[in-house]
């Protein structure tokens, strides 16, 4: 395919069509899961959100192998096609340097499958299946373009025109969000320690041009729900700042600047963050795809150049990693000293705590130390490509992989990632001999009593609607009597997995090399670091699952019951000509049977809102406020139910009434109390 022959987005039979039908379609799963999770609670039982075991582990070779070129291709092609086809994935591309040279570059499955298109065929109307190629077709790399953009802002410290320890008001020219009074510094962005919540509306770009990045950062931005360097999580917004401080200290587009001063040094010709020029050369973007088999998807740009723009091939991802590995030797413009400042944690226990035990962010890349060697890595998702690099900075080896798909499950990428870059490292790079004497600690017990608890992502939207979210994502921490935990689900697999303490705060997982540390006060646990810059905040008492979700299921059931119950109950008092109600009292009953009708109609909007929210399309604010006046509504109806029940005496009530009406009173109580702690209330609506 071609530039000349690329579909009109407008027609019906186009790629983007098709993510309009792929978006509707995943809407209406998401929404049934909401819904039925809801009837679950309402029969009282306790959510089960599905999940799928990781696959196992690849078994790690007696000893090392040497990575030649064709020792790695001919492991790529056992390794790779067969996990594409396990998991639904249409297509990968991946790449492979060592000692200082690209030693393959390899495409599996198809960047194009063939189907569900009409542009795809031929004058003969044969199907055309273009298959993936490492050097032509670009992939959409996500959040894998901020070590790219850390790189141009690393090139500006290396200057002297950055200061990595600077307020970061002195170089833009406006004051981003602010709550403490520690100054954000260039630092605090690259190691995703800022602070800032998660933001969703707005970050998808729906037409091929570019963004003015300036009115991204000051539109509605994210609040600051955490003190400056110290809670790791990752963040668009705070390298969209990075991107916009190098527009304003260069005086060019950052994505001109990057051009000029990354991208082409190092010989990524055919790489860009510019997302209106990918069909006019020579080089050609992948569909993305749901799975294998599904209708093929439109460009998806973002609207965060700095932070999720990047398209890049697998042979020019290999010529950043030599970038990177390179000790200034190689086709990178950085010097050694900026390279090695590049690779070395970015932040220490001042401000980390006990989180600095583990793996910790360096200025623009992730620690991901396995099997006792250390590893630099990072990873990006777009909606349909999901992407991944591992360096080996001490052995000069590095590995990118990319898939164009989601696969058959939300873990699938994720499982074809693993199998390629762990399966890389424990084939040619395996733990050494001692990387399994490991001591247990004597504190695990008490430890593990402190950890007990549910967890919640600190890159959640804390201060909107979207707050609520955290009521159906928390992980659990479970103390076992020998002194281990079990986290369920551990949020880098979405399984449970069970970790023991190998020296005060620090856990290893027991089947495998991932490391837990934990962050504690003097009673309890408050944060777990499952990487980088993926830490878990413990939650309070009234937002646990269990509790909230119970009583907003068992609320939602009553409420609903009620509202049946009603027009059943006139009409066998009718057909049985029974004596009709006393009026006394008949206004306070209409009002409890409107603010009924309004809590289940709330809880039926927002099942529909909070999924929209978070994934391509942006909801209209004015479904956010409806859903909100019909939620206050519907918590407002505890005051006419309680008028009805204090009145009931005088109105001579029969029992079961009485009783009903209790009932439905707690149950409006009930709903009340859940809006306030889920958080759909908040004043501010963006997202």
């Amino acid at each position: 395919m071609n530039p000349a022959t690329a579909p009109d987005p407008g027609d019906p039979g186009s790629p983007r069509s098709s993510r309009v039908a792929l978006g509707a379609r995943g809407r209406i799963r998401r929404t049934v899961l909401a819904v039925t999770a809801t009837a679950l609670l309402a029969m009282g039982c306790a959510p089960h959100m599905p999940s799928t075991s990781p696959a196992p582990p690849v078994p790690r070779p007696a000893g090392p192998e040497e990575p030649t070129r064709g020792d790695v291709e001919a492991w790529l092609d056992g390794t790779l096609p067969a996990a594409l086809e396990t998991e639904g994935i249409a297509g990968a591309t991946v790449s492979v340097v060592a000692d200082g040279e690209i030693l393959t570059s390899r495409g599996y499955g198809y960047s194009e499958t063939g189907t569900g298109y009409e542009y795809g065929e031929t004058a003969a109307g044969d199907v055309v299946a273009t298959p993936v190629d490492p050097e032509e077709n670009l992939f959409q790399v996500g959040e894998l373009s901020e070590p790219v953009t850390a790189t141009a802002a690393m090139l500006l410290v290396e200057s002297g025109e950055l200061d990595l320890d600077t307020d970061v008001t002195e170089y833009l020219d406006f004051a981003p969000p602010s709550s403490f009074d520690t100054p954000v510094t260039l630092r605090h962005l690259l190691t995703h320690t800022g602070g800032y919540e998660e933001r969703y509306r707005g970050r998808t770009l729906l037409d091929d041009g570019e963004v003015d990045l300036r009115a991204r950062l000051t539109t509605d931005p994210p609040e600051q729900v955490h003190e400056p360097g110290t809670v790791p999580s990752r963040s668009e917004y705070g390298y969209a700042l990075v991107g916009h401080i190098i527009e304003r200290v260069t005086g060019d587009t950052f994505e001109d600047h990057v051009r000029e001063n990354v991208l082409d040094p190092i010989g990524m010709a055919d790489s860009d963050f510019h997302q209106d020029t990918l069909y006019d050369g020579d080089t050609w973007p992948s569909d993305g795809y749901e799975t294998d088999d599904s209708r093929p998807t439109w460009f998806e740009g973002s609207a965060s150049a700095p932070s999720g723009a990047l398209s890049t091939t697998a042979v020019d991802m290999a010529r950043f990693m030599l970038a990177l590995l390179e000790d200034g030797e190689g086709p990178g413009p950085l010097s050694s000293e900026t390279l090695d400042l590049m690779r070395g944690p970015g932040l220490d226990a001042d401000t980390l705590g006990t989180l600095a035990e583990g793996p910790r962010a360096t200025l623009g890349l992730l620690e991901e130390d396995r099997g006792g060697r250390r590893i630099l890595g990072y990873g990006g998702d777009s909606a349909f490509f999901h992407s991944r690099i591992r360096l080996h900075p001490d052995e000069g080896t590095g590995i990118f992989v990319s898939l164009n798909s989601n696969g058959h499950d939300e873990y699938s990428a994720t499982r074809v990632l693993d199998a390629v870059t762990e399966g890389f490292t424990d084939r040619y790079l395996p733990a050494g001999e001692d990387a399994e004497d490991i001591s247990i600690s004597p504190t695990r017990e008490e430890h593990a009593a402190m950890a007990e608890g549910r967890y919640v992502s600190s890159r959640s939207s804390h201060s909107t609607f979207l707050a609520v979210r955290d009521l159906f994502e928390q992980t659990r921490v479970t103390a076992r009597p020998d002194g281990t935990i079990v986290v369920s689900p551990d949020p880098t697999t979405g399984a449970p997995a069970a970790y023991e303490e190998i020296e005060p705060w620090v856990w290893r997982e027991m089947e495998g090399d991932r490391i837990l540390v934990m962050r504690a006060d003097d009673r309890e646990v408050r944060d777990l670091g499952f990487g980088a810059a993926l830490t878990m905040t413990r939650v309070d008492t009234v937002r646990e699952a269990p509790t909230a979700l119970t009583v907003l299921g068992v609320s939602l059931a009553i409420l609903l019951l009620a509202a049946l119950s009603w027009p059943i109950s006139a009409l066998v008092r009718r057909s049985l000509k029974g004596e009709p109600r006393a009026r006394d009292g008949r206004t306070a009953r209409v009002l409890t049977r409107g603010a009924v009708v309004c809590a289940l109609a709330a809880t039926a909007l927002w099942a529909w809102i909070v999924p929209e929210a978070t994934g391509t399309w942006d909801v209209a604010w004015s479904l956010i406020r409806s859903a909100q006046g019909l939620t206050l509504l519907g918590a407002l109806g505890a005051l006419p139910a309680a008028v009805s029940l204090v009145r009931a005496p005088r109105a001579r009530e029969r029992w079961f009434r009485v009783l009903a009406g209790t009932v439905v009173l707690a149950a409006l109580v009930g709903f009340a109390w859940s809006a306030a702690v889920s958080g759909v209330m908040a004043w501010d609506i963006t997202y």
